[in-house]
């Protein structure tokens, strides 16, 4: 009997307070796509982190084309030929080098004498071969995270790969781009590679994947064959129990004032004469596809990008916000995309994140912090939003991508604002965290406050939102009132006009 690629027998990961894998078992074939799906924090990154030598203490003992492998660092993972794809491409790429220093870091870390020419035609070639039109002279500072991305996986792919792990690989792709991503696939596939894909996007799971191991509190709790399985089974084995209805029943609010109207907004880049308004407790839904103008939205109106024209009024008056600070003090907050770049602060505490937004609330006099009244407050968001934590201490960069997602709303939570944006809030979140987000979204609306839900996920707009404006190449190319389907979101997403 052939051995598999990759056996990884009684694997076992322990932090301060925290238990993160428990006596797990993963075995990967080669030529397979092996989905790894769980609830945030079940332990699959933390798996992955021990195959590719980022978790030197793991017990346990890891199996590679039958041999035991001794992997305690990066370095050692690449000699197997382990290569990753991190969900956060950000660390992972340096932003002031071109995308073929970039690419071909590792030869040139090898050269004397760097023949510059032949590095950016070697780096072309690599992204001839995957299908990707950019160019290697463009700083990785000026992409797109879509484009991040698929250079990153051009870069893994480059270089000895037998296994690649894939985090999340098409969270800031388009349906286009993931066409693409799955096509590399297959082909590395017929070339013997085994993938780990880790995904909470069960449709792709479904679609490209051949057997899946579903993780559950850092244990393994089964592993299917794809075809022999069903998407309901799956859920219910990640969370325990069934899923219930995922969005929770509201009743829109009749004849409410408008909170923030928006005429005539242009900035330099991307938004075309844009016109919006929101009501008091309405969930209002931007709909459109990755770089149809929501994020360039959400940052005009937060003060995070420059506007070159337009106006906006609150509650009836004009403002003129210039910055995130004036934004925060009107009664705005966001809820960006990339949570860890731009939502949280990593290498800070759960206690600090949640707080750092609000801290006028816990100052007495002398603008001395009130350190018991704030760590009530915290410890209460803690346990309102579900987050999982040993405790106020541990840095938020231990915590899971649902957790971390859960921080950075939590802040907002606590602050108090009057208009909430949530630029695609449940990228990367499980279908259990989603749930908990959609309701804490609803809780907002019901108290009053006024919502911008901005996603590509166009189920989700169909599911929560009570009111829908589609983007579309930066401008509004619809407005549509609940119910409405997917498949009427989609068409006008992609430039439907009727």
């Amino acid at each position: 009997m052939t051995s598999p690629l990759v056996h990884m027998k009684q694997i076992s990961v322990e932090f301060p307070g925290v238990k993160a894998l428990d006596l797990v078992d993963f075995t990967l074939k080669k030529g397979t796509v092996h989905a790894l799906i769980g609830a945030n924090g079940a332990g699959k990154s933390t798996l992955m982190k021990v195959l590719s030598g980022a978790h030197s203490h793991a017990d346990g003992t890891i199996y590679i084309n039958g041999q035991l492998a001794s992997i305690h660092t990066p370095k050692d993972a690449a000699s197997y030929g382990v290569q990753t794809v991190h969900q956060e491409v950000d660390t992972a790429l340096v932003p002031y080098l071109s995308v073929g220093e970039n690419l071909m870091m590792h030869e040139i870390e090898r050269q004397p004498i760097v023949r510059w020419k032949e590095i950016h035609h070697k780096a072309a070639q690599t992204l001839k071969e995957m299908n990707i039109s950019i160019s290697t002279k463009r700083l990785v500072s000026e992409l797109t995270l879509a484009e991040k991305q698929m250079v990153l996986i051009a870069k893994a792919v480059s270089v000895k790969c037998n296994i690649l792990i894939l985090d999340e690989p098409t969270a800031p792709l388009s349906h286009a781009e993931t066409n693409k991503l799955f096509s590399m696939i297959h082909q590395l596939k017929q070339n013997g590679t085994g993938i780990v894909f880790i995904s909470h996007r069960i449709p792709e799971i479904f679609s490209i994947c051949d057997e899946l191991t579903v993780m559950r509190n850092g244990t393994d709790v089964a592993t299917h064959l794809v075809k022999e399985t069903d998407p309901m089974q799956v859920i219910e084995e990640m969370l325990g129990a069934p899923l219930d209805e995922q969005f929770p029943n509201r009743t829109t609010k009749s004849e409410a004032p408008v909170v923030l109207e928006v005429k005539n907004l242009y900035d330099q880049h991307k938004l075309n004469n844009i016109h919006l308004h929101v009501n008091k407790g309405e969930i209002l839904g931007i709909a459109g596809l990755v770089g149809a103008g929501k994020t360039e939205l959400c940052k005009a109106l937060f003060g995070a990008a420059e506007k070159k024209s337009g106006t906006v009024q609150l509650h009836g008056k004009t403002v003129h916000i210039r910055s995130p600070y004036q934004a925060v003090r009107a009664g705005i907050a966001l809820v960006p995309e990339e949570r860890r770049k731009e939502g949280i602060l990593t290498e800070e505490t759960v206690g600090w994140n949640l707080t750092t937004a609000s801290l006028r609330t816990f100052t007495r006099i002398f603008s001395f912090l009130h350190r018991s009244k704030e760590k009530q407050a915290a410890e209460e968001m803690v346990k309102r939003l579900g987050v999982k934590t040993s405790s106020l201490e541990t840095k938020v960069k231990h915590l899971s991508g649902g957790n971390q997602q859960k921080i950075a709303i939590g802040k907002w939570l606590l602050a108090e604002a009057d208009v909430y944006l949530f630029d695609e809030p449940t990228k990367g979140v499980d279908v259990g965290a989603k749930k908990d987000i959609f309701s804490l979204i609803a809780e907002l609306a019901d108290r009053g406050k006024s919502v911008i839900y901005a996603s590509s996920e166009l189920s989700e707009i169909a599911g929560i939102a009570d009111r829908v404006y589609v983007l579309y190449d930066g401008n509004i190319a619809r407005e549509m009132t609940s119910p409405m389907t997917e498949e009427e979101l989609l068409y006008h997403s992609t430039g439907g006009q009727s």
